[in-house]
C-alpha cells in the first residue's frame, strides 16, 4: 500500500510547487480528463458517473471564471469562451449528449494548448 501513498505525496508536491501558469495548466488537463470520462460514461449509460463527471468540469470551469482579473481586455474573451462552455455543459448534462461534450472538449484541448504554447514563450523570454 506504500505505492499510492507516495503517488499521493508525489501529486500533493508537485501543486504545491506548482507556478500559478502550471496551475492554470493542470485544471484544463483536470477538465479534458474529467471531460473524456463523461463520454465514455454516457456511451456505456452510467448516468449517475457521467453527471459527476460534467460537475467536476464545470466545477473547474466555474473556478477559471472566478480567477480573472478583469482589468485586462484578454479576461472578457475568457470570460466568453468559459460562459460558452459553461451553457455547453449545462445542455450535455441535461441531455446526457456526447456530441455536446467532444465539442466542449476540442475548446478545451484548444485553450489548453494555446496557455501551453504562451507558458512555453514566457520562459523563452525568462532565459534570454
Amino acid at each position: 500500500m506504500a505505492l499510492p501513498n507516495a503517488y499521493a505525496q508525489y501529486n500533493n508536491s508537485k501543486i504545491m510547487t506548482a507556478s500559478p501558469a502550471e496551475l492554470t495548466l493542470m485544471l484544463y488537463d483536470g477538465a479534458i480528463k474529467f471531460c473524456n470520462i463523461a463520454i465514455m460514461e454516457i456511451e456505456k449509460k452510467n448516468i449517475q458517473q457521467a453527471h459527476n463527471n460534467i460537475v467536476k468540469v464545470q466545477n473547474i470551469i466555474d473556478y477559471l471564471r472566478g480567477t480573472l482579473d478583469m482589468k485586462y481586455p484578454v479576461a472578457q474573451d475568457f470570460e466568453n469562451i468559459y460562459s460558452y462552455l459553461s451553457q455547453r455543459l449545462l445542455q450535455a448534462n441535461i441531455k446526457k449528449d456526447a456530441e455536446i461534450l467532444e465539442e466542449v472538449n476540442g475548446h478545451l484541448r484548444s485553450v489548453r494548448d494555446t496557455w501551453k504554447e504562451v507558458m512555453n514563450a514566457s520562459k523563452g523570454k525568462g532565459s534570454a
